[in-house]
């Protein structure tokens, strides 16, 4: 009586042949959903960093500008007054830092995270 195999009775290859097919079929599967995210988030994350470099030295400048123009500009703020237009600037800075913090805290992460 001759042996029946299974393999042989679908037509399917060898087991080194499919072996080698999972494991390359989980190499692929590692990198679709490891590696590939990860560049992904890293190259998100370098952007963000970078975006947010920029804004900041922006913001910076502004409020130099602004401190420039209070001081050269105008002619209010001459003798005993010339500490005001520091004064202004940080005020108008603390304006800046608290926006920003709630937006932070109240941004698109409030949201998603919903009502607990």
């Amino acid at each position: 009586m001759a042996k029946f195999s299974f393999r042989r009775g679908l037509g399917a290859s060898s087991l080194r042949g499919d072996i080698e097919r999972i494991k390359s079929l989980l190499f692929r599967y590692a990198r679709e959903e490891t590696i590939d995210p990860l560049r992904q988030l890293g190259r998100y994350s370098l952007f963000g960093c970078l975006g947010s470099i920029l804004v900041g030295l922006g913001v910076v400048f502004a409020l130099v500008g602004t401190l420039r123009i209070l001081q050269d500009e105008t002619g209010a703020f001459a003798g005993n007054l010339s500490w005001l237009p520091y004064v202004i600037v940080v005020l108008l800075a603390a304006v800046v830092i608290a926006v920003t913090l709630w937006r932070v805290v109240s941004g698109p992460a409030k949201r998603r995270g919903g009502k607990k």
